[in-house]
């Protein structure tokens, strides 16, 4: 007599008739209950640690909130409404642009902002809690105390001047870093507008400026001539930056 078929034989299993029919052990896990499976991390959303410090203000600092505007996103080009927020100082003014869905808080008796957002669960919002408040108080330190780059020239002949180039000026009284970097010509770079540059020593590079940001892409900008190179230990050199040297090459 013939044995019943595999397909008769689980579907009785799977109907609940244990009495009748048995499953061979190698196929019993096919045919339990899914456990769900355990999630990749348990901890909660936390806020951010930057995002929920408060900003002190000093002295001679003044934040002027606008109203949201409906502009267009350099990214997405949706169009989103945003804040602007004005912080002006002694040294200058800055603007820097909020997204919808942060809250600044400011207290202007006890010289505090705080930072918050709409919805802890949301990524993008907790990305840009802490980034925005990375922003916004570099802006403040800016229009207070200013923000500094030092660049030193490491090799043989390289020097660096700070000269006028009233044919090469884009606004008045410009000024030009001159460089001497072991080209056949001498490379100029302009000064921005809003920037000081000064030359304390022939292999050092001072740059002032309100704005962190532009401060460290016009110090970029000097250093992409000569970056550092690991064998010799020559280049230019932005802040406390150092580089690991190599040992040459023996063939």
């Amino acid at each position: 007599m013939l044995a019943p078929s595999r397909v008769k034989v689980l579907e009785r299993a799977v109907s609940g008739n244990a009495t009748a029919v048995t499953l061979p052990a190698f196929l019993v896990p096919a045919f339990q209950t899914a456990v769900p499976r355990r999630p990749f991390s348990n901890t909660t959303n936390r806020p951010s640690k930057l995002g929920r410090t408060p900003i002190s203000i000093p002295p001679g600092v003044e934040l002027a909130i606008g109203e949201p505007r409906v502009k267009k996103d350099a990214t997405s080009y949706l169009r989103i409404p945003k804040r602007t927020v004005t912080v002006t100082g002694p040294l200058g003014k800055l603007d820097l642009e909020i997204p919808p869905f942060l809250t600044i808080n400011h207290d202007e008796t006890a010289r505090r902002a705080l930072l918050s957002i709409e919805n802890n669960e949301i990524k993008q919002q907790m990305e840009m809690w802490g980034t925005t408040w990375a922003y916004l108080n570099r802006h403040i330190i800016g229009v207070s105390e200013g923000h500094t780059a030092i660049l030193r020239l490491v090799g043989v002949g390289y020097r660096a001047t700070v000269e006028e180039r009233p044919r090469k000026a884009q606004y008045p009284g410009q000024k030009f870093v001159c460089l001497k970097l072991g080209f056949t010509h001498p490379v100029e770079e302009p000064v921005p507008i809003g920037m000081k540059a000064s030359t304390p020593q022939p292999t050092r590079i001072l740059l002032e400026g309100i704005n962190r940001e532009q401060v460290m892409s016009f110090a970029a900008q000097i250093r992409k001539w000569r970056k550092p190179e690991p064998y010799k230990g020559k280049g230019i050199f932005v802040n406390d930056e150092t580089i690991r040297l190599k040992q040459k090459k023996i063939k």
